[in-house]
């Protein structure tokens, strides 16, 4: 079986988040500059924003001209209020309280602006048994493609970068796909989150006008 990454797997569903006539646009924890690239392709300008040194050092020579790339963190250094028609986060809420980070980028967006983040859910057999089930099965079946067309000397989709080895992975989330629910209702009212099928959860929501 071939590994592969799961979340450039959803970076196609954040860009059907993506609203038309997007401007400014902020990724948060952008990792080694892979979404922004393909952001930046669709926005005007794209601030790539991430903690790790070496993230960001990967990022920028990774990335178009009409991308900047930001080392720093968004709880101790908030992006300025109402200035991005969309952000996007990848596997990083979760390393985060929840209850910090949410106003933080609400505050962020322009009225009428889109949030969509995917992070990774606590574990809850009890009401996912079925999903994490066939997550299980169908992450080997794909691996199992993906390895044969490689054999045949096909592009692999959705391969592992070897950049994104060094970044810091929190597997063990505190929060189940419920909670974080009833967590983002109040402070993002009208929030919808949705579990994924790849051990990830969707969470998105428009700012009011």
């Amino acid at each position: 079986m071939l590994p592969w990454d799961h979340n450039s797997f959803y970076h196609r569903l954040l860009m059907e988040q993506l609203p038309t006539g997007c401007g400014q646009v902020l990724d948060v924890g952008c990792g080694s500059g892979a979404f922004a690239a393909q952001l930046a392709e669709r926005v005007d300008h794209v601030d790539a924003l991430d903690r790790s040194p070496a993230m960001i050092n990967r990022a920028q020579r990774r990335v178009p001209d009409n991308v900047t790339c930001i080392l720093g963190d968004v709880l101790e250094s908030p992006p300025p209020r109402d200035t991005y028609d969309a952000i996007f986060s990848i596997s990083t809420l979760h390393h985060m309280e929840l209850t910090d980070v949410l106003p933080v980028l609400a505050a962020a967006l322009r009225p009428g602006g889109i949030l969509a983040a995917i992070a990774l859910p606590k574990t809850d057999l009890r009401r996912e048994w079925p999903v994490e089930l066939a997550a299980t099965v169908t992450h080997h079946a794909l691996g199992g493609l993906f390895h044969v067309r490689q054999s045949l000397g096909l592009q692999s989709p959705y391969s592992t970068d070897p950049a994104d080895t060094s970044m810091p992975m929190d597997l063990s989330p505190s929060l189940t796909t419920r909670e974080v629910a009833r967590t983002a209702a109040p402070l993002l009212p009208a929030s919808r989150v949705r579990r994924l099928l790849f051990w990830r959860y969707l969470l998105t929501w428009q700012k009011p006008h």
